[in-house]
């Protein structure tokens, strides 16, 4: 009987004062409830950045020479597919796209040239919208072909004529197995080079195309 008294006596004193069965559930209660808090921060976490990879931003690479001097071959890009969700596509964006058509799955990049109810035009390697010579932003040499932009061509509500910037070395809106590219097909805008990190807007600039991008 006296060890069974010892015993109870433990269990209804501690060190510091008394403990009671309604204390040790409370302390039970905020374990559980810190290890809910803390799973749930993770998910919180992680559904973050899910939705930022899906519908913000992806990181993707430069194939192909198509856009040299802005971007080489293999350079790592960022992109921001949620430009494009409020806004429409701007002259001279660089954007990445993938036709549903092309062969390919890999993302394609290169630079909005023409706007939708725009007339394209290429002659003597220098492109006319509707009837104007464009005034490039960035270097860019005169083309040798105009492919099917020779003769006028007349962009359709929510198409878009594409160039790379490295005009003699580009299979682009130019050419008939690309054509124009819709709304629809276009990913996002490329924003940043990584390394070395850089806007894409300040890369290859014409001289005295600095402060229009600012």
């Amino acid at each position: 009987m006296a060890f069974i008294r010892r015993r109870k006596r433990k269990l209804t004193f501690g060190s510091g004062g008394r403990y009671t069965a309604e204390n040790e559930a409370k302390g039970k209660k905020k374990i559980i409830l810190q290890i809910v808090t803390y799973l749930l921060e993770i998910c919180i976490v992680v559904g973050i950045a899910y939705a930022v990879t899906k519908y913000g931003l992806m990181q993707t690479s430069m194939i192909g020479e198509s856009m040299q001097e802005t971007l080489n071959n293999g350079d790592e890009v960022l992109v921001n597919k949620f430009a494009y969700k409020f806004a429409e596509p701007e002259r001279f964006d660089v954007v990445a796209y993938c036709q549903n058509s092309s062969e390919h799955s890999y993302l394609n990049i290169k630079r909005i040239i023409g706007l939708p109810g725009d007339k394209i035009l290429i002659d003597k390697g220098k492109v006319y919208i509707n009837g104007e010579e464009l005034e490039e932003r960035v270097n860019v040499e005169p083309m040798n072909t105009g492919g099917i932009a020779g003769e006028e061509l007349f962009l359709e509500e929510n198409e878009y004529f594409l160039l790379g910037d490295n005009r003699n070395n580009s299979q682009d809106s130019r050419f008939s197995n690309v054509g124009t590219v819709v709304k629809d097909d276009i990913i996002g805008k490329v924003w940043f080079r990584m390394k070395p990190f850089s806007s894409i807007k300040s890369l290859n600039l014409k001289s005295g195309s600095e402060q229009e991008n600012e």
